[in-house]
């Protein structure tokens, strides 16, 4: 299927500014950036606009400041993203005023200014219209590449496309693409495995995926939803109660004639306490004693598991099976990991800690689509709209000629 938006690779921007949206929300560590990936991410579209001879506006937002934190500058992003570019990337002082419209009107071709994290600004996860018209005063053509963000109708993700010229991203290209390959074009069988906390987030996925997938396998902590649905003891384990009602709805539905076949866990592994250092238990069965929480799914479930995502002509994933950040419950997690990389099938992770678990076992490169988007991943997957997307012009010059008029107006 493809991707019906106008593509950067369409826009004419040599000698203008581009306000670049990109996805630079990276994890710091004492002020340096400690994870760069979102930052890779983002250069084949950087580059291409600089070799376009564009001058580059790159605004993102980091974290969840409440007005205005230092410890969440963009000064360690810029940094480290002029390191990458061996170029300067030169930090504005806010996100919009009059300086920083000085500073982008200084650019030239090639050259980056980097604004201030965006949620500095209040207007930013309101979409406010002053805010976004401000951002569009910055530049003469729009370009979204934070998919990670694109399901969020943010005054950078989907204001600012109202006021100019706008074009999806390498990037954004390439994740819609491909998810929405997966949806609605899969090689079958399509099988999905799904984990993480909380059934109620998604829900939606589960649906879709029981009318269209040919297995759903359910691990990570969500499994205990299922399990106090179906009556099933579950100690101390973490159990989502606004989920409890949700599960027993997806087993009935999955009991239906023609729904995927859905898998839950057989066996699990067990501590006392969410701590590395707690004592661990194996649990031949899924009856959690009182005292005790499920935090992984066991060895039968896992090559269960890794049998089945060995079968698929088409594999997705996104949800851990269990606390992988305490490496005595990560076995789970890496046997799917591990599974889903030497799968034959086309395989596509969505994101979020599914993705950070394929990088912490350095199995990223054996998939076929690593994504950047959890939460953007899984409401593309349900069939939502996501904001950021539908916001861009259609590959219409006559219409983006006319949006631009508008816009200057």
């Amino acid at each position: 299927m493809g991707f019906a938006k106008a593509s950067v690779r369409d826009a004419e921007v040599a000698g203008r500014r581009v306000l670049l949206r990109a996805d630079l929300n990276v994890p710091l560590d004492g002020g340096t950036v400690e994870d760069d990936t979102r930052i890779r991410a983002a250069l084949p579209t950087i580059e291409l606009l600089r070799e376009k001879g564009a001058a580059i506006v790159l605004c993102s937002h980091l974290g969840r400041p409440e007005g205005r934190d230092p410890e969440l500058s963009m000064a360690p992003v810029a940094e480290r993203l002029g390191k990458l570019l061996e170029i300067e990337v030169r930090l504005a002082p806010d996100v919009v005023g009059d300086q920083v419209s000085e500073m982008a009107g200084e650019l030239g071709g090639g050259e980056l200014l980097m604004l201030e994290n965006t949620r500095f600004e209040a207007g930013e996860t309101e979409d406010d219209p002053a805010l976004s018209e401000a951002l569009a005063a910055l530049a003469d053509t729009y370009v979204n590449d934070a998919f990670a963000a694109a399901h969020r109708a943010h005054a950078s993700t989907e204001g600012v496309a109202h006021h100019l010229p706008a074009y999806a991203g390498l990037l954004l290209e390439r994740e819609v693409r491909e998810l929405t390959s997966v949806r609605d074009d899969p090689k079958p069988p399509l099988v999905v495995v799904l984990g993480g906390a909380k059934v109620t987030d998604k829900i939606g996925t589960i649906d879709r995926f029981l009318a269209t997938a040919e297995r759903v396998l359910i691990g990570g902590a969500m499994c205990f939803s299922f399990f106090r649905a179906q009556g099933v003891s579950t100690g101390d384990s973490l159990v989502e109660d606004e989920g409890v009602e949700l599960a027993r709805g997806v087993i009935e539905r999955a009991a239906e004639p023609g729904a995927a076949e859905l898998s839950l866990p057989i066996d699990l592994v067990l501590g006392e306490s969410f701590d590395a250092g707690t004592e661990r238990r194996e649990l031949d069965g899924i009856e959690v004693p009182d005292g005790w929480m499920g935090l992984d799914i066991g060895a039968t479930t896992s090559s269960r598991f890794a049998d089945a995502i060995a079968e698929g002509g088409t594999v997705f994933w996104n949800g851990p099976m269990g606390a992988f950040e305490l490496d005595p419950f990560a076995a789970g997690t890496l046997a799917v990991a591990e599974a889903i990389a030497e799968a034959p099938g086309r395989t596509v992770v969505g994101g979020g800690d599914s993705a950070a678990a394929m990088n912490k076992f350095g199995l990223a490169g054996g998939v076929d689509w690593l994504s950047t988007g959890g939460g953007a991943s899984l409401e593309l997957m349900e069939g939502r709209e996501l904001p950021g997307v539908e916001a861009l012009l259609p590959a219409n010059p006559a219409t983006a000629d006319a949006k631009r008029s508008r816009s200057r107006a």
